[in-house]
């Protein structure tokens, strides 16, 4: 009897195929395998998503031709959860699935294995003279192996022979060395930090919080939290104290953090308390770490998982917490390919579904999240002290433009004030955090003469100079060349400027005023991998770097005793652009950069730089008075119909014809049927960004307002029915829709 599966593609198509299944595979698939078949005239990995009686399809029907994987590789809970984003951000299943499920690991995967060689006794003492005359490579071997007293790499030894492994197996068959193959299984604890082991003692409301999280612990029930925990307050305590329980239970814990950078300080307390049962899961690890943690994740050997955005799709069983740290960072959004998920949506459903606990925590909670706890819709847990008795930093507000005024110095990028602090901070071997959420060098490379700047070819954006390299670099596209001449290609004048501030000439600066300090500079230029940024974090907990210099990555999450001053160089930077989450990034980052400073006995200091500072956002940063903020925010928001009183959309239409970009953004937008009280439509229009990557970019945004009952489901039912089967589709006229499920910029 014929068996049959369908299968789900990573193309974008909402299509399922349907294939027979060999007998040699019947007894080891089921729903969430993965295999290959022929698609086209390609041979492509699919999933199995159902097993019909008989197909549909009236044609031909064709073989899978593997198995990935063994044995499925998703729990039902997880490929629910597929299908639910598949519905939800109206993306083709498949797509969804090669997100979940990443197509380059397979549960197959094993460690390379090394050939390694050792001289035995009698080698030592063999006459290598007699073994010169009848086989001198094996005799330039053996001699040099005399030097190793243990096991090395055969291959070490390619300078003396150009077939190793065949002249140490001669040498074996003589009893003269010993060889062995040996599996080397990566080193999966070179990206953290050293168990970073502490004696806690909870203060009386960490203990309260535990006590209420400890009630909720239900093995048969979901429940959702925003632990509101200020700067320093020992949320990461929280988190392993309440992981101790849920282990205990026989489940699993999934911690999710916004940066690479946080996850090997974080990933230490956490070995320290609960071991080799402990993983890390983020793009920036080697191929072969994530083959092999992915494989052991599968079969069941982690219990904790900690890692980026990607890490709430690991195939863990029996889920029973999940804890996301820094809720209300951006980078929790995944915003290219589809599916356009936000991970503190996806954490919320997968935690439905798992019955499992979920925590969203930060001192700096998103608007949403701020407002459904009022709302009752997450139970609201607060931490409104820093731990151990530490004290909330002293902060200084510098009015760059009065500064600049008194001091003579136009344009200088560092305040009187500041440099102050800084070397009396070096003067008393403190640590010091300078953030400067913008890398390069200079932002735009300008003509004086006739005014023109330098553009990218394939984005409406201009070039940053980065000194390092001498190169023009675009941040978006990735565009890259060198600054060979110095001249004008409007003009050809020589009078070229450098406007704006980037890391790159902060650090500059930097070594001409403090010669002697220690700097080191994180951002995206310098944090190429994993390792590099552990030992970095490493050499700087040790103190061996006296001033840590970076972009936003730095702002949050890290916690380090000797920090005492925290400097940001221009708190402006992002205020102005035209989205509605723009003063509100600003402030939390203004607010998370603050509370890296004076987290324990030592008293901490914040200065920051402005060029407005009536502004009413960076009033109430500085203040860090997060209360007046949100109710202030809250009030634009709900004045203006922007989340979280209303669900929101975007439309994106793209393609390399501006004029056929319009045409078909005007054309959907006179088609649209169906629309319904309570929903405003608002465009097409260019976006920000009108240009990006060689496109040209038209926007449709589409808010429907929470105070009408079922409004989220209106809208969800509206885009569904008007434009389910076209999104990611290009057109004969080549422009590409894509939409936005809850966009987190406008941008």
């Amino acid at each position: 009897m014929s068996m049959f599966v369908d299968i789900a593609f990573p193309i974008s198509s909402y299509n399922i195929f349907t294939y027979s299944v060999p007998q040699k595979f019947r007894s080891q698939i089921g729903i969430g395998s993965r295999v290959t078949a022929p698609l086209g005239k390609r041979r492509t990995t699919g999933i199995i998503v159902g097993f019909p009686q008989k197909p549909v399809f009236t044609g031909a029907i064709k073989n899978i031709e593997s198995l990935v994987d063994p044995y499925p590789v998703l729990d039902k809970p997880l490929w629910e959860l597929i299908i639910w984003m598949s519905d939800y951000y109206l993306t083709p299943i498949g797509q969804v699935a090669k997100t979940v499920l990443p197509s380059k690991l397979s549960t197959r995967y094993d460690p390379p294995a090394l050939w390694m060689v050792r001289i035995v006794s009698k080698g030592d003492n063999a006459n290598l003279g007699n073994l010169g005359k009848n086989a001198p490579t094996q005799a330039k071997v053996l001699d040099q192996l005399k030097n190793y007293k243990d096991f090395i790499q055969v291959s070490e030894l390619r300078s003396f022979a150009s077939s190793p492994l065949k002249v140490c197996q001669g040498l074996e068959e003589k009893g003269l060395v010993k060889l062995l193959k040996e599996t080397r299984t990566p080193n999966i604890n070179a990206f953290t930090f050293d168990p970073i082991s502490k004696q806690i003692y909870f203060t009386k409301k960490q203990r309260e919080v535990l006590h209420d999280l400890s009630l909720m612990l239900n093995p048969k029930k979901f429940s959702s939290h925003l632990l509101h925990g200020v700067t320093g307050s020992g949320k990461t305590e929280i988190y392993i104290e309440i992981s101790r329980k849920v282990l205990a239970c026989d489940r699993t814990v999934i911690i999710l953090l916004p940066e690479i950078l946080i996850t090997p300080q974080i990933a230490g307390r956490f070995r320290a308390v609960f071991g080799d049962t402990v993983a890390l899961w983020h793009s920036k690890l080697t191929q072969a770490v994530r083959s092999w943690t992915w494989k052991r994740i599968c079969l069941g050997d982690f219990k904790v998982i900690i890692g980026a955005r990607s890490a709430i799709f690991a195939p863990v069983k029996n889920l029973g917490l999940i804890v996301v740290d820094e809720e209300q960072e951006s980078s929790y959004k995944q915003e290219y390919p589809a599916p356009k998920y936000h991970t503190r949506e996806v954490a919320l459903m997968r935690g439905k579904l798992h019955k499992a606990m979920v925590i969203m925590a930060s001192a700096t909670p998103s608007l949403e999240s701020y407002y459904n706890q009022i709302k009752g819709k997450f139970t609201y847990l607060q931490l409104s002290h820093r731990y151990g008795g530490a004290k909330y930093p002293q902060v200084y507000v510098v009015d760059m433009k009065k500064d600049q005024e008194e001091a003579g110095k136009i344009g200088q990028v560092f305040s009187g004030l500041l440099l102050d602090k800084i070397e009396d901070r070096l003067n008393k071997s403190e640590q010091i955090i300078l953030l400067q959420n913008r890398r390069g060098y200079s932002p735009i490379f300008r003509c004086n003469d006739c005014g023109e700047m330098e553009m990218c070819p394939r984005c409406n954006v201009t070039l940053t100079y980065h000194k390092v390299g001498n190169s023009l670099q675009c941040h978006f596209c990735g565009l890259k060349k060198k600054v060979v001449k110095l001249q004008c290609k409007h003009c050809s004048g020589h009078n070229l400027g450098l406007l704006g501030i980037g890391t790159q000439k902060v650090e500059d600066i930097l070594i001409e005023s403090f010669p002697g300090a220690r700097l080191a500079r994180l951002d995206f230029d310098t944090a190429r991998s994993i390792s590099s940024i552990t030992k970095l974090l490493k050499k700087f907990s040790l103190g061996k770097i006296d001033i840590l210099l970076g972009t936003q990555m730095i702002a949050k999450g890290l916690d380090f005793e000797n920090i005492t001053l925290v400097g940001i160089i221009n708190a402006d930077t992002g205020l102005y652009l035209p989205d509605f989450r723009a003063g509100e990034r600003v402030f939390q980052l203004i607010y998370q950069a603050s509370g890296r400073s004076g987290r324990h006995k030592k008293p901490g200091e914040v200065v920051i730089q402005t060029y407005d500072a009536e502004n009413a956002v960076i009033k109430q940063a500085t203040k860090l008075n997060l209360k007046k903020y949100y109710n202030m925010a809250l009030s634009e928001r709900r004045e203006l119909n922007y989340p979280p009183f209303s669900w929101m959309s975007n439309l994106v239409f793209s393609g390399k014809k501006k004029i056929a970009v319009l045409h078909k953004a005007d054309k959907v937008r006179s088609g649209l049927s169906g629309k319904y009280k309570g929903l405003d439509i608002i465009g097409p229009a260019p976006c920000y960004r009108e240009r990006l990557r060689g496109k040209y970019r038209i926007q449709i945004v589409f808010k429907s307002a929470k105070s009408q009952d079922q409004n989220g489901l209106k809208l969800h039912h509206f885009l569904q029915q008007n434009f389910g089967s076209e999104i990611n589709q290009q057109t004969h006229s080549g422009v590409i829709t894509s939409l936005d499920i809850n966009p987190v910029s406008i941008q």
